[in-house]
């Protein structure tokens, strides 16, 4: 397809929108209990790296992106493989996340209507993102940002104002060791959220020069890591560390327990503004990205794919029958195929482009020694 032109802000701006999405949602760190939040931090200082690992492969080929970087430098044949993979990747990514707006608005809202009512409406959202193409869609998320950071401020604000929080529940730090906190942390945190900006080398070769892209993506991702780590702990010191990860949907039940002079008291409408924006931008930044990567490998039109990846994206998050089959699911792939394709192949790809550009260096230098 043809690379359109966006502005720094836009990338930046999606991506905050993207990490937070899911926040609403789940409950990081369970498993460690109290020490969630060290979890939460190894995960994210790993997560750092491999970001850091994509900009360096970004600035050895900034007109690439990643279905067009591993065809370029691992063949033609294993490298659109690779790509094609990496495009059911992310469209099952999208079908999770456009899962999980289905389960909180039943939840929530229309608790007599067929999930698959809601799905095919926040689908056909997506679809039309998807239509008007990339540029249009990161100019409007930049325009919802203000929104989300706002409606979480305000959660943030009434909470520590009504007396809910009790740092007790963080005590005692490193109970049983180091080794829950890394096991919560590795792979399952890493995967969900802090490994996915491997999606974003698809959309990095679309800033315009001179941006300072490297910069203050790695400015965002940090401010974006601590957000995360605050809101993830306050659903531990509201609702404790045996509570925190057996809720369903834990920030709701923080939200719901907001009583502040008996005014301010049903504040359920800051989360489901917060996770629709938050997951409605994860599900249409992984679906573009797979949209342009199916047209990429195959050398096809960009709007011939919009339909068809909707169509498997929809029929990949009907599948669970359930949402514990649904959770459940998500756990098993988080743990078997989640690392392949976040940390193996990118790794993968950055020894090969480092081989490749020595053996380029090599066979430089010897031709300038054989030359008269």
């Amino acid at each position: 397809m043809k690379r359109e032109q966006v502005q720094t802000s836009q990338i930046v701006s999606t991506f905050i929108v993207f990490q937070m999405g899911g926040l609403a949602i789940y409950f990081f760190g369970g498993s460690a209990k109290q020490d969630a939040w060290l979890s939460m931090l190894l995960a994210a200082c790993i997560g750092l790296v491999l970001l850091m690992l994509h900009f360096a492969m970004h600035r050895r080929e900034p007109n690439k992106n990643l279905f067009e970087l591993f065809q370029h430098y691992m063949g033609k044949g294993l490298g659109s493989i690779i790509a094609i993979l990496f495009c059911i990747y992310f469209a099952y990514e999208s079908s999770r996340s456009l899962r999980d707006i289905g389960e909180i608005t039943v939840y929530m809202l229309l608790n007599q209507t067929p999930i698959v009512i809601p799905m095919l409406m926040i689908l056909g959202i997506g679809y039309t993102a998807a239509r008007y193409g990339p540029r249009v869609y990161l100019l409007g998320t930049q325009v919802l940002l203000p929104v989300l950071l706002i409606s979480y401020i305000i959660l943030l604000i009434m909470i520590f104002s009504t007396g809910l929080v009790n740092f007790e529940y963080m005590l005692p730090v490193l109970e049983h060791g180091i080794q829950p906190a890394w096991d919560a942390a590795i792979p399952q945190m890493l995967s969900f959220p802090f490994a996915q900006t491997i999606l974003f080398m698809v959309y990095f070769p679309m800033a315009k020069k001179g941006g300072r892209l490297r910069k203050s993506m790695l400015i965002s991702y940090g401010a974006v890591s601590l957000a995360m780590l605050v809101i993830n702990q306050i659903n531990l010191l509201v609702l404790g560390p045996v509570l925190a990860p057996t809720v369903v949907f834990p920030l709701l039940k923080v939200v719901q327990l907001i009583e502040l002079a008996e005014v301010f008291e049903r504040m359920d409408v800051l989360f489901i503004l917060a996770a629709f924006l938050g997951l409605g931008t994860r599900m249409s930044t992984f679906l573009i990205a797979a949209i342009i990567g199916f047209s990429d490998t195959t050398r096809t039109s960009y709007k011939k794919w919009i339909l068809p990846v909707c169509v498997a994206v929809f029929t990949m998050s009907m599948l669970p029958a359930n949402f514990t089959e649904f959770y459940h699911a998500g756990i098993i792939v988080g743990d078997m195929v989640y690392p392949i394709f976040q940390i193996l192949l990118p790794i993968l790809l950055f020894i090969v482009m480092l081989l490749r550009r020595n053996t380029r260096s090599s066979t430089s230098e010897d031709r300038k020694r054989l030359s008269p």
